[in-house]
């Protein structure tokens, strides 16, 4: 029997790529239920991926229910928190709720081509002024704009007023109110390509670069704000929403990597680290993300970040499409009796992020000979994910000129010990695990309870944070560069070329 008082839990959602969970924390911020619901993903056509916005709905009433079952009660609950992934676009009918399109997941490299003439035609340095962003296919707002030109009667549609366009926390706000609230917060609104990230408002020159009507778009929050009442017909009773934030955010506010110069990096399916940067935003010179990690208290912090599209998705391919393994867990063992290996394994999938932003890119095994093992490209596989970080790392040094000592980091990948140690051999950084590595989940939960009054600031996160575990570099400097220029040179081969570059 759980030991609670009236209204004294916070129920978090945490929307993902390839699943759905929710979970229930208390008010010092520890996980006293919790449910998960995995769901389809549609791959249409090559760098095509997409979802089921209403399977992702039903996913997530789902596990709300399975959750608050678990001896809570929504009347125990003082508020909802939502976290999901980014930059996935979802258009609906504003009468129906029913969605127009599938959603375009931020993984979809189908605007490919509509990014590369942007940049032709000169936009970029303009949209990075704005926005942070770079012109790539990985934001959403070359998606709203493909999906009004391939639906029939769409663009009409959405210029009369009948269509609504939202990343996946406007999506489940929408449902949650019952169609009563069309609202995103600040962080989501600021990886669409058409929020300017500086007067915080959606940019007019923006959306008419990429053709994007304003009346389909919503109204824009802060991260700690009333985004509406969840409908009683869905958990019994009326709960407030007071947090929103999207996934890497929300896990910078879980990570309490609340001061300038903390860093966190979250491995799920892909790999994200955000570096604090304060009041101050920082024009990156090495093709990083310039970014807002949350806004509080009428205040806007800012972010570097760098983007791994695939880090714990490479491991679901060796999973489910080769075999290798049945469980993830099993991927510690593998890797700890394959030794050191020449083999490299770059995991472009979906493109190259940062620091080469390639969307052309495709993955590929390098260094393979007779006797190359499965435990040598599992292995090879975990070094891919500490190479990217490595590679981010070196880059916000580069903008920040301020090395990065400590890295802290959660996700599911964080669970592997061999992998934190790698990570910390391979970026020469200190690794640190938190008590909680749910930390996406807790960071909107900590918005949400701020809303509600069950804490009194962002300094009460901070004294909250609390270290699991620890990890020390114990390779040289030589033998670090050594491995990294066998991975340079890898990346390189896997790089496209121009006459590679269509769709």
């Amino acid at each position: 029997m759980v030991n609670r008082k009236d209204r004294d839990f916070i129920l978090a959602i945490d929307q993902g790529t390839t699943s759905t969970r929710a979970i229930v924390f208390d008010r010092d911020g520890r996980p006293v239920a919790s449910a998960g619901q995995e769901f389809k993903q549609f791959y249409p056509f090559e760098g095509g991926v997409e979802h089921d916005p209403m399977e992702i709905w039903q996913s997530t009433l789902s596990v709300c229910r399975d959750a608050l079952a678990q001896d809570i009660g929504a009347s125990n609950i003082a508020a909802i928190g939502i976290t999901n992934q980014r930059e996935t676009t979802v258009i609906w009918d504003r009468q129906t709720g029913a969605p127009i399109h599938n959603a375009i997941v931020w993984q979809d490299r189908r605007t490919a081509d509509r990014c590369r003439a942007l940049k032709e035609q000169n936009f970029e340095d303009r949209i990075v002024a704005k926005t942070g962003l770079l012109a790539d296919p990985y934001f959403s707002g070359t998606k709203v704009a493909w999906i009004l030109d391939n639906v029939p009667g769409a663009r009409a549609r959405a210029q009369q007023g009948e269509l609504a366009f939202g990343t996946i926390d406007s999506w489940l706000i929408w449902n949650l109110t019952k169609g009563d609230r069309h609202v995103t917060d600040v962080t989501n609104a600021s990886r669409t390509l058409l929020f300017n990230i500086h007067d915080l408002t959606w940019d007019d020159d923006l959306l008419e670069w990429l053709a994007v009507p304003h009346n389909i778009l919503p109204d824009v929050q802060e991260c700690v704000a009333d985004f509406g009442q969840a409908h009683a017909d869905h958990f019994g009773q009326t709960i407030p929403i007071m947090g929103v934030a999207g996934d890497q955010q929300a896990a910078t506010v879980g990570q309490a990597c609340l001061r300038p110069g903390m860093a966190k990096s979250t491995y799920g399916t892909g790999c994200f680290i955000l570096l604090n940067t304060g009041d101050k935003c920082v024009s990156s010179q090495a093709r990083l993300l310039s970014t807002i990690a949350y806004g509080v208290d009428k205040k806007i912090t800012y972010a570097l970040e760098g983007s791994i599209f695939v880090a714990g998705a490479a491991l679901q391919w060796l999973r489910d499409e080769l075999g290798f393994f049945t469980s993830a867990s099993e991927t510690e063992r593998l890797a700890q009796a394959a030794g050191e290996t020449s083999v490299y394994v770059v995991p472009a999938f979906v493109g190259l992020g940062a620091p080469h932003w390639d969307p052309y890119a495709r993955g590929a095994i390098f260094g393979l000979t007779r006797n190359t093992s499965i435990p040598d490209i599992v292995r090879a596989t975990l070094d891919a994910v500490c190479y990217q970080t490595q590679d981010l790392i070196k880059a916000m040094e580069k903008d920040t000129k301020v090395a990065t000592g400590t890295l802290r980091v959660d996700g599911g990948m964080a669970a592997n010990h061999w992998f934190l140690q790698r990570l910390a051999d391979l970026t020469g950084c200190s690794v640190e695990r938190p008590q909680v590595i749910e930390t996406t989940a807790l960071g909107s939960a900590y918005l949400a309870a701020m809303g509600a009054g069950l804490i009194a600031g962002l300094d009460d996160i901070e004294a909250r944070w609390c270290c699991a575990a620890s990890f020390e570099p114990r390779l040289s400097a030589d033998q670090r560069a050594a491995l990294n220029d066998g991975w340079q040179r890898a990346v390189a081969r896997t790089l496209s070329v121009p006459e590679e570059r269509s769709e």
